[in-house]
């Protein structure tokens, strides 16, 4: 499945090639499909390991990133266990971690959704209260979701108007873009930059024996405001969201904020994966709609 015009082609035979050519003592081992995001394509590499390979050039900047500031972080993030280097059949670094056992949140692996929400608070938390050792967003830790909305104003309004002008979109476009524009029009974010995960949705979060257990790809760490980093809260069920924002005492315009960064990411991957990733163009899609349900019961 090609998502990006510049995408560097993978699949089993070249990580076999990478594996061999590097670290010949894994070459042997089984090896599997572990799914796929935007940014990475991985495989699992016998019992504990996972093989992240950038999809682009781009994220490729993002394994260098993890691979300077997770060890430094702390010891419950995961951190590569090996460099990959380029090649001439994959010209872009790689990464090889530790397998972590873990299932995604749902209503057939959670047990307390409360205490769910309870749990990703005091993670997130934990990361923005964590010293930031001198990164600076002007350092290369930037990223459009740490910084003001009114950055990215351009590229919502466009994804908003695809939205509106899509076949067969159910979504209240004119609301979102409302709530949208009631952010912009909110004083800047007053509070200190931090450590940002920078893409914290179900599918970055393991669930173990119902509880969460951990919080994986460090490929949108960034230091900046951290309004952004509460908008995936809207991928959660309502009872977990509310546990989120009461454990981390979140006030009113801090709200605002992070539903317009939810409503942009949201618009944004609905406009941009509809038709190369159809299944990620419904979990945004879900998204707005939980906005919606949500708004209107505010």
């Amino acid at each position: 499945m090609t998502l990006h015009e510049n995408e560097i082609p993978v699949d089993e035979e070249l990580v076999r090639t990478l594996l061999r050519e590097q670290r010949p003592q894994w070459a042997g081992l089984p090896l599997s499909p572990a799914g796929a995001g935007t940014d990475n394509t991985m495989y699992r590499l016998g019992d504990g390991l996972l093989v992240r390979l950038p999809r682009t050039a781009g994220t490729a900047r993002s394994l260098r990133k993890e691979r300077e500031w997770l060890p430094r972080l702390s010891p419950r993030i995961p951190e590569p266990v090996y460099a990959g280097t380029p090649t001439g059949a994959f010209p872009v670094a790689w990464s090889v971690y530790h397998w972590i056992d873990g299932a995604a949140p749902g209503p057939d692996t959670v047990g307390d959704w409360a205490a769910f929400g309870a749990d990703l608070a005091a993670a997130v938390g934990e990361l923005h209260r964590t010293d930031l050792m001198g990164a600076t967003r002007s350092g290369g830790l930037g990223g459009y979701r740490g910084g003001p909305p009114a950055a990215c104003a351009e590229w919502v309004a466009e994804s908003l108007d695809d939205c509106r002008t899509a076949e067969g979109t159910t979504l209240d476009v004119d609301a979102l873009e409302r709530w949208w524009r009631a952010a912009l029009a909110l004083p800047g974010p007053s509070a200190p930059h931090g450590w940002l995960h920078g893409d914290l949705k179900p599918s970055n979060l393991l669930v173990r024996d119902g509880a969460l257990h951990a919080v994986i790809d460090f490929g949108g760490l960034s230091v900046g405001f951290p309004d952004a980093e509460h908008a995936t809260v809207w991928d959660l069920p309502p009872t977990a969201r509310r546990s989120y924002w009461n454990v981390l005492s979140l006030d009113d315009a801090t709200w605002t904020r992070a539903r317009a960064w939810a409503i942009a990411v949201g618009v944004g991957g609905v406009a941009y994966y509809r038709h190369t990733f159809p299944a990620f163009a419904a979990e945004c899609r879900a998204r707005l709609a939980a906005i919606l349900a949500d708004g209107a019961a505010r």
